[in-house]
């Protein structure tokens, strides 16, 4: 099961900040050209574990760059996020 806690130390890896930079880059894109963005077209182009794309994106929201507009019920990969502040 998913714990971002648990995979978050993952993110400051060499690795890590590698594919998080990239969903960094995907989600601005994204956001930008739309307003919004689901997080399976955020993840949909990084390479790894599922789990940890979807600590990166969080760790987005965890910065304040990005936030949810979905509600708790919604299953992961149908999760949308639009900008908190401008890129």
């Amino acid at each position: 099961m998913y714990e971002y806690e648990d995979l978050k130390p993952q993110i400051f890896t060499d690795e890590g900040q590698r594919i998080f930079l990239g969903i960094r880059d995907n989600c601005k894109s994204l956001i930008n050209k739309a307003g919004a963005a689901r997080m399976d077209k955020i993840i949909q182009d990084s390479y790894g574990d599922t789990w940890f794309m979807l600590a990166c994106v969080d760790r987005l929201v965890e910065l304040g760059e990005i936030y949810e507009i979905t509600s708790e019920d919604v299953p992961s990969q149908r999760r949308i996020f639009t900008s908190n502040k401008e890129y």
